[in-house]
This record gives C-alpha cells, structure tokens and sequence, in this order.
C-alpha cells in the first residue's frame, strides 16, 4: 500500500463506495443472486462471466482471472494510477484528497499529457465564453441559433467559437505558460509560418470532443466562413484516440446503461440536434469508421443499437460495415431510416423531434430486413441468374440468425418474393448452417490449441493438498481465527509459491489488527497476480459455519504432502552420498524406494 496516503483515508473512501455502483458505469451489471454478472472489460468475451460481489466488494472474471476491488477496478480499465483511482473515487463521496496527499503525488498522465489536457480546459472555457458573451463570437452564435441550437444545449455541450484570427490562441495559450511547440504536438496550433503560430481552429465553431471522465480531449471545428477543410478535427495526440471513444459518451452513458440501447450518429450535429429533439442515449464514432474497440465498449453498456447514419450512398455503407462489427461483438442492431439524401439533423428541422423519436428511431427496422433490401443494390432481379445470385447471399446471411422464429420470418419473404418453396430455402439454410458450423468449430479448435496451456491449467483436476490449500485461504480470507489456527499449525510454508507469499500477507494484514475485509487486503498485496488469486479464492463459495474437524482435514493434507515431500529429498541425498561412496547396492535400493514413494505420491495427489 502506497505509504503516502494514510490508510484511515483510503478506508474512509472505500467505506462510502459502492463496487456495483462505480463498475456499473463501466459495465452493465444484471443481479445474479448474491451477486451481479456482466461482459468482462477486460477482454473480448459474449457470454458473461465477470462477476461483482457487493458482499465482499470486490470483482472477479471467471474468463480471464482478472480480479480485485473498486480502486484495482479503475487502475486496470483506466490505466490510471492508484493515486488517480484514490481522487476519482474521493470526487465522486464529495471528499477533498488532503492537500499534503496531493502535493506528493504524481498523476498517471505524462507531464506532457497532462499539460495537454489543462490546455484543451483553458481552450474549451475561453472558446465557450467567447462564443456566448462577446462580439468575436457573434457570427459562430448567429450560425448555430441559425441551425436551431438552444442556449441550453450551447452550454449543455460546451459549445464555442474560435475567433476567425490566426494568432489569438497562441498568444492566450502563451501567455498561460504554455510552450507553444508543444501545443502544435497537442493539435491546438499549426506549424508556424514566419516565426507564427496558428490557430488550427480559426474561424470555427468548436465542439469539445470529451473522453468518458468528461475531460476535454480534443476539439471538432466547423468553418463558418469561406474556406476548407469545412469540418477538422484534432489529430490523435497522447490524449486523444479517435477509435476508442465516443462524441458525447459521457453525458449519455447514464441514458445507455439505463436503457440498455444506444443510439449511434455519424455526427456532431446530429448528436446535438437529437439531444434536442429529446434523445439522450445519442453518440457518435467521431467521423471516422466504427472501430472494434467502440464496439467492444459500447457492447458492456448496451445490449441494443440503433444506427442512425445518413440516408446517402456513404452513409447505407458506412451503416452496413458498422452493423457488422457491431454484430461481432454481441449487439443486437437496428437501423434507422431516413429519407433520401437526409441526415438526422435535416429530418429534425423540416419534421421535428417528435416525429424523430416517433417515425424514425421508434421505427427502427432490423438489421437482417435493411440488409436484403441494402443487397438489392447489386442486382437487376428482372434477370433470372442476378435473382438467383441475390437469393445466394441473402440465404448466406440469413443462416448466421441464432432464433429459429427470425429465419422462419425471412425465409417466407425470400420464398414469397421469388416463388421458392418453403423447403427448398430450408435445405439451403441447413447445408450453410453445417458449413458455418464446422468453420467455427476449427476456429474454436485452433483457438483452444494456442491456449491449452492455460486452458488445462484452469481446468485440469487439481491435486488434493492443492485443493486443500485453496479451501483453508478461502476460509482464513473470512474468518481472522481460523488464519490464526493455521499459522500456529503450518505457519507460511504452504506447498504452492503463490499460496505462501499470499498467507504470509494476510497474516501481516491480521496482525496489525484488521478484521477480515477483502477489499482492503487488497491494497497490501503488491502484484497484479496476487490480487487475481485473492480475488479467486474470495469468491468461492464457504460455507457460513465450518467445524473444527473440517480445518484439521485441510491441515493434515497438506502436512501429509509436505511429509512425503521431505522424505523423497532425504532418500535423495542418501542416494547421492551412497554413490559417492562407491556403494552401489545400496544406492539402488534407495533409487527403488524413492521410485515406489513417488508413484504413491502420485497416486495420492489425484484421490
């Protein structure tokens, strides 16, 4: 545990910290009993196997192992440190981190990322007050009450201005003690021309690009005046990584978790004027391709999607290759339809938002019925071989859906489209539906090869001394007299390296007069892997009453083990000095021993 922080404030914070709550704003948690089951955030996984318990508030993934508690939680997903994961979590009860605390802790950001991320603050402030309040910003005011935008959804998301002069940034940035070549690293400033810094963003309108802490990142720009590129955006800096976040993930995160759906734009506007319109679980891939990354992080919020991409060539293809990554990574996906040519913020101003919300989100079609009319595109089906190309795939398709009812529905418009019998299409769906199958059991075969190691290390049928162990660390993890028991009886010298360096902590923990608690035990283990084991063995179910006789079985296994351990060492250094004394009778009778020792031994592990 980090000696700087006191221990009284750690615990204090954890006191008033729900798990569940701040894990649910990362992963979309459903109560499984005692405990609440999600999709790990630590790797790509479709069944849920990550679990939180608000017991012993801590969390564990049956998938990967990874485990811990509510400050691991944030230090791992974040890859923030744990002084980071201390004040984010101390913001959140309302507790200020003592003052001497701060000034002797660094944070988890580079120096030049953290001065990157003051200056998109300053920016973002300065940017918003000038659009609102002065006569600089007027004509980015004048162009966004044009587009229908409210005051409140101005300051809703901190929208701005930046005046259409080439220095003025550089000259605020500098003056607040910025080095100027390092904004340019930033994506604030252009390179200089004549000993001149300019300001990337002149003569835009400014919509602040946040991450999913609310911290400004980047900035998107819209020229209003003459000049290209009409939209820019920043670069990707040390801050700012276009492919793992969401425009306005932050603010609507709240709404996504709560309705299990997510609606994803192509773009800013479309974000903002759909807000308006009263849709608050709105995002947007940041106008780039939707990236396997956001899927994945999108996928532990919402179970459902709804695209909403512009109703143009790019925009049907752009939504087609989303669905699909959005498909891989276990979504259920709708699709939006707008009117030829729209995009969402054209529909809002000539419909308004309640038909938004009513005859284009609430009448979202399904993925598979946008799809088959996407794949008519490709085909003049007055032609009996284009027809026949076209039912190929669409059958393709249709043979990846998991509900027999949904193939049922498609296969009736197929057939009654193109006059096809029912069975015919069947035969067709079973022959890909075996193609399919076989092509993923290989993968699975392969993907099972390179990791058999693991595999059977999780697996495989452990020893019983091993058993043993893992049981009484359980116990002792919950109960401080039976931690007592065993060390008076076997002390640190488990048989498992992992399980030795383990007790010999949690005695550490006890002695200086803690109670049993989990989560805080965490804090004194100083590895990653420790903390996984804890967590495993914290997780196990124990029984609330357990008998004397039951921590003595455990005992004896173990001693039991250890026992045969020490004679095979002692017989072996008998050996060794009997050969050295050139008696080789006697050696061979002990090579016998210790040969007839070991195969009971091994018999024995397995019992």
């Amino acid at each position: 545990m980090p000696e700087q922080i006191p221990e009284e404030f750690i615990e204090e914070i954890k006191s008033e910290t729900d798990v569940v709550e701040i894990i649910s704003e990362f992963v979309q948690l459903k109560r499984r009993g005692r405990n609440y089951l999600g999709l790990c955030p630590f790797h790509s996984e479709k069944t849920p196997s990550f679990t939180v318990s608000p017991d012993k508030q801590i969390f564990r993934c049956f998938g990967c192992g990874k485990g811990g508690n509510v400050i691991t939680f944030l230090m791992e997903l974040e890859g923030i440190s744990f002084f980071d994961a201390i004040s984010r979590l101390a913001e959140n009860t309302g507790k200020p981190v003592p003052n001497q605390i701060s000034a002797n802790q660094n944070s988890s950001l580079s120096h030049e990322d953290q001065n990157m991320l003051e200056a998109h603050e300053w920016l973002m402030k300065l940017y918003h007050h000038l659009l609102k309040h002065t006569k600089e910003g007027k004509d980015g005011l004048e162009y966004l009450k044009n587009r229908g935008i409210s005051d409140e959804t101005i300051d809703q998301f901190q929208l701005g201005f930046a005046p259409d002069i080439e220095n003025f940034t550089a000259s605020f940035l500098e003056k607040k003690g910025f080095s100027l070549q390092s904004m340019i690293k930033a994506g604030l400033l252009a390179d200089h021309r004549e000993n001149k810094y300019i300001d990337r963003f002149h003569g835009r309108v400014i919509f602040p690009i946040r991450n999913h802490q609310g911290k400004t990142v980047a900035f998107g720009g819209r020229m209003i005046y003459q000049g290209e590129p009409k939209y820019l955006n920043s670069p990707e800096t040390g801050i700012f990584h276009k492919g793992n976040i969401f425009y306005n993930f932050d603010l609507a995160r709240q709404a996504i978790r709560k309705s299990g759906e997510a609606v994803l734009f192509e773009g800013y506007m479309d974000v903002i004027s759909a807000s308006q319109a009263g849709i608050d679980n709105g995002i947007a891939s940041l106008g780039t391709s939707l990236t396997e990354s956001q899927a994945r992080l999108l996928r532990r919020y919402a179970d459902r999607v709804v695209i909403c991409y512009d109703a143009d060539s790019a925009g049907i293809e752009a939504t087609r290759k989303a669905a699909n990554i959005l498909q891989n990574a276990g979504c259920y996906v709708k699709i939006a339809q707008l009117k030829q040519g729209m995009d969402p913020d054209d529909y809002i101003k000539k419909y308004g938002g309640d038909s938004f919300r009513d005859h284009v989100i609430g009448a979202s079609i399904t993925y598979m019925t946008f799809y088959l009319d996407y794949l008519k595109r490709d085909y003049n089906l007055q032609i009996e071989s284009e027809s026949m190309q076209y039912i190929e795939r669409a059958l393709d398709e249709i043979a990846k859906l998991r509900k027999p009812f949904e193939i049922d529905h498609y296969l009736n418009e197929l057939g009654d489209r193109f006059d096809i019998s029912k069975d015919a299409l069947q035969q067709e769906i079973a022959y890909r539906r075996r193609k399919f199958d076989k092509y993923k059991d290989n993968q699975q075969t392969k993907s099972h090869t390179n990791n058999r190691k693991n595999s059977y290390k999780e697996n495989k049928l452990l020893p019983a001394f091993q058993n043993a162990e893992r049981h009484l660390i359980s116990l002792m993890l919950n109960n401080r007299n039976i931690a007592e028991k065993v060390q008076q009886e076997l002390g640190g010298t488990f048989l498992i390296t992992e399980h030795q360096v383990l007790v010999t902590y949690l005695y550490a923990f006890y002695e200086e007069g803690h109670e049993p608690d989990v989560s805080l035990f965490m804090e004194y283990l100083p590895e990653s892997n420790l903390k996984d084991l804890a967590a495993q063995l914290a997780m196990q179910t124990v029984p609330d009453e357990v008998t004397d006789m039951e921590i003595e079985d455990y005992i004896y296994t173990i001693k039991s083990e250890r026992h045969k351990k020490n004679t095979i060492h002692s017989l072996e250094l008998e050996q060794k000095e009997a050969e050295r004394r050139n008696d080789p009778v006697t050696a061979a009778k002990i090579a016998m021993n210790i040969l007839n020792l070991k195969k009971e031994w091994k018999k024995a592990k397995h019992r």
